[in-house]
């Protein structure tokens, strides 16, 4: 049986967790394991998915509403003991500083490009076994 990682997806927009299925596939690059999605419309959805354990990189959206990714990140950065690491998508290259102030680990722009997205989410899943090795 393959080893598979699990990717939390945060978003309101239901088009926008599909992109990120989409572009991810179920393995971003050959060097990583297979991925399995956890979707979640809401911040107290991630919360309780982060409660349970077993993440191993989430992805959020900058422009979710009521609260965005960004806030999200910064929150789940602050209160979840060994957080995951944070791919966030933002609405625009110039926000990426404000990816950097919400501790985001890797940022990449809305709409998703699938290359782009694919090589962070393998960096991000690598970063994480390196970590746990």
């Amino acid at each position: 049986m393959q080893p598979t990682a699990t990717v939390l997806v945060y978003s309101d927009d239901s088009n926008t967790r599909e992109q990120v299925r989409l572009a991810a596939g179920r393995r971003p690059a050959p060097d990583v394991p297979f991925v399995e999605f956890v979707e979640c419309a809401t911040p107290a959805a991630v919360l309780h998915e982060l409660d349970r354990g077993g993440v191993d990189v989430c992805v959020l959206d900058g422009e979710a509403v009521p609260m965005g990714g960004m806030g999200m990140c910064r929150q789940i950065k602050d209160e979840v003991f060994n957080c995951p690491p944070v791919l966030l998508l933002i609405g625009r290259p110039q926000d990426a500083w404000l990816a950097t102030w919400s501790r985001a680990d890797a940022a990449v722009t809305l709409p998703v490009e699938p290359v782009e997205f694919a090589s962070a989410l393998a960096s991000l899943l690598r970063q994480g076994r390196l970590q746990s090795a």
